[in-house]
């Protein structure tokens, strides 16, 4: 099965955890990455193109800066990764550089992918960069993104990245074998799974926190990025960075770390991120009827199925949608304001513009910019 997966792979986006880079201590370990570049020059000898979404640049900033613990408020994390970013990036150049392949830095923020244009302006540089025969090496930009260092975002990122490069495969190398039915750390008993082929309640539950001090992302995150690709229709491979060789071995089909197989059907590029990438402002409550069409008949949001809203919200903007149980089954992107909505609402489409003077359609929310969430599909 994991031949069947492997097969047509031409891009791949590699996520690098801190532990792996780093281990528990300081600074970071210039033979693992030396070991890493070894397999990524030999993909891209076999014609693939690889992205590198990178943690680290924390790890490397304490070991420049003699720091014997993680940084733990906000200032102090963001000053000790502007330090370690460029110490990063050295370090990746050194690595590549034997090969003879060129590096770019690319630091991104979840409100440069939420941005529709910001958003494909970066696809658009890192195709250009990929042309170039360029491995592109993408970090949060932690200087900046209070809420993503706060809690640790580079898993997300990866899937992030994963829709914005149209790529075919996720990997994310950290410092375990793979998915566990338990914590190998605390439990010797621990049995890895190497194929999960659905993301279920179970398996989200069954991921444990962060075992690692120079690093923030725990299993969970690792799992809800393997979910968010999957649902774009990709693959994801958990796989012991530290371990040589096995990024190659992995893509050969040998049964090492975990396969994570993709979702039936996937999204579009455009609801991918829709569902994952933007940051809903609001909410919108639904009767039970609207919330029947908009999941058994794939229908628009009409005002007449709104009961009530909450949040402040402009046109354009991503909004949850909740039945009359109040949780959230889909969310899109509106095409009337907070105020326009909360004017209509209750009403036909027919008496959109008799109420407001104008009417921009007849939909609250087309069906092109609605996802209705997996769980939720009948």
């Amino acid at each position: 099965m994991r031949n069947e997966f492997l097969k047509n792979i031409r891009r791949i986006v590699i996520k690098i955890g801190s532990g792996v880079l780093t281990g528990e201590g300081n600074g970071l370990d210039d033979a693992i990455m030396a070991r890493l570049a070894v397999q990524v020059a030999q993909l891209r000898q076999e014609g693939m193109e690889v992205i590198i979404v990178s943690s680290g640049a924390i790890a490397a900033g304490r070991g420049k800066l003699g720091l014997t613990h993680r940084p733990r408020t906000i200032p102090q994390k963001q000053a000790t990764a502007a330090v370690g970013q460029s110490r990063l990036m050295h370090a990746y150049e050194n690595a590549f550089d034997p090969h003879g392949f060129t590096v770019a830095q690319l630091l991104l923020t979840r409100d440069d992918l939420s941005n529709r244009r910001r958003f494909l302006n970066a696809r658009a540089t890192i195709d250009t960069l990929l042309g170039y025969g360029v491995i592109p090496i993408i970090n949060e930009n932690d200087t900046v993104a209070v809420d993503e260092i706060k809690f640790g975002d580079n898993d997300n990122l990866s899937a992030l990245v994963t829709n914005l490069a149209d790529a075919h495969l996720l990997l994310i190398l950290t410092d375990i074998d793979g998915f566990y039915d338990a914590d190998p750390r605390s439990n010797p008993a621990a049995r890895l799974i190497p194929l999960v082929t659905k993301i279920t309640r179970e398996v989200e539950q069954g991921a444990g926190g962060s075992g690692s001090s120079v690093g923030t992302g725990g299993m969970a995150t690792k799992v809800a990025a393997a979910k968010r690709a999957g649902q774009y229709g990709v693959p994801t491979f958990m796989l012991n960075g530290k371990r040589p060789e096995l990024i190659t071995r992995a893509l050969a089909g040998e049964e090492v770390g975990t396969l994570f197989l993709p979702a039936g059907k996937s999204l579009t590029s455009r609801k991918h991120w829709i569902a994952h990438t933007l940051r809903p402002t609001g909410r919108i409550m639904v009767d039970a009827g609207a919330r029947q069409a908009l999941v058994g008949q794939g229908c628009s949001l009409l005002p007449s199925g709104i009961v009530r809203l909450e949040g402040s919200f402009d046109r354009g903007g991503c909004v949850r949608v909740c039945g009359p149980d109040d949780v959230e089954f889909c969310r899109g992107i509106v095409d009337y304001s907070q105020a326009e909505i909360q004017a209509i609402l209750g009403h036909r489409s027919s008496e959109i513009e008799e109420i407001l003077g104008y009417r921009y359609g007849d939909e609250i929310i087309h069906r092109d910019n609605l996802v209705v969430h997996k769980e939720q599909t009948p």
